[in-house]
């Protein structure tokens, strides 16, 4: 099996000095290797493309084979480290609890791994027939997240 903390080593060696990072490496037991990375601005094909080059240059494909992929985070893929969710600050996300609750919000603030959350919800309120649309700021500690999102409104 190639080992994977060589080729963090390789990607962060590879971004120094710029705004990309690692978000993270897969292997699979077919020494199938998946590495997902990401950046404050975007991740242009360049990057990934001289990346495969540095890792594929590292390893001797004649004393073991392996199959890379390196691509960026792509939209719609859980944010995982505290970096990806700053650069999501100010930006609707989807939220999903663990208790099954899902929101739609824009992250506020992020900090001391808890997400600050801003969203409309209908409120009863009393003396009124109807809901009333009430902006609401929520606090919510990331081990009570399942999955963050960025959300894509196509409306």
């Amino acid at each position: 099996m190639i080992d994977t903390e060589q080729i963090r080593t390789i990607a962060e060696e590879q971004f120094q000095g710029t705004d990309l990072f690692l978000v993270g490496i897969k292997q699979n037991t077919a020494n199938e290797i998946e590495v997902i990375v990401d950046s404050d601005t975007t991740v242009d094909i360049d990057a990934c493309a001289a990346l495969t080059r540095k890792i594929n240059d590292s390893f001797d494909r004649e004393v073991e084979d392996f199959s890379l992929t390196v691509m960026s985070a792509g939209i719609g893929q859980p944010l995982v480290l505290p970096r990806q969710y700053r650069k999501m600050l100010g930006k609707e996300v989807e939220v999903v609890l663990k208790e099954g609750t899902k929101l739609i919000a824009t992250l506020k603030n992020f900090a001391d791994d808890t997400l600050t959350l801003a969203y409309t919800e209908k409120v009863a309120v009393e003396g009124k027939k109807r809901k009333v649309a009430t902006e609401i700021e929520r606090n919510i500690a990331l081990c009570d997240i399942k999955t963050t999102k960025e959300h894509l409104n196509f409306k």
